[in-house]
């Protein structure tokens, strides 16, 4: 289930990235990699705190899933039965993976909604330096 689940969160960005063309493979691999780092940094904070040692900060663990790690983040939450209960951590994970969607969805619509934000910031900073 837990497969589904990514393969289901992973379709909208990977489609994104396809559209992008072949120049844009090593994305893939990157993502991999850094999935695979995660899973594994997953495992490590999961036996340090079996055995009582010291943890990786959570911040660390976000900044993995935000740098593209999410997909093994979220495995390792599912297998390894680590994060998964925290509410506040899941909070934050998530947002994380809603917001890989949101990107990979705007490029769809040729980043209109970036334009806005970028217009709006435009806008209303203080130019008068």
């Amino acid at each position: 289930m837990s497969l589904l689940v990514v393969t289901i969160f992973l379709a909208l960005p990977v489609y994104a990235v396809q559209r992008l063309g072949p120049d844009y493979q090593w994305l893939g691999i990157y993502a991999f990699v850094v999935s695979a780092v995660a899973y594994w940094v997953y495992a490590v904070d999961k036996r340090r705190a079996e055995e009582g040692l010291w943890r990786i900060p959570e911040a660390q663990l976000h900044l993995l899933e935000l740098l593209g790690g999410w997909p093994g983040a979220y495995l390792a939450q599912r297998r390894l039965r680590h994060k998964c209960s925290k509410r506040n951590y899941q909070v934050v994970f998530w947002f994380i993976v809603l917001a890989y969607q949101f990107v990979a969805y705007d490029s769809f619509q040729n980043w209109r909604y970036t334009n806005v934000a970028v217009s709006y910031i435009e806008r209303h900073s203080d130019h008068r330096r």
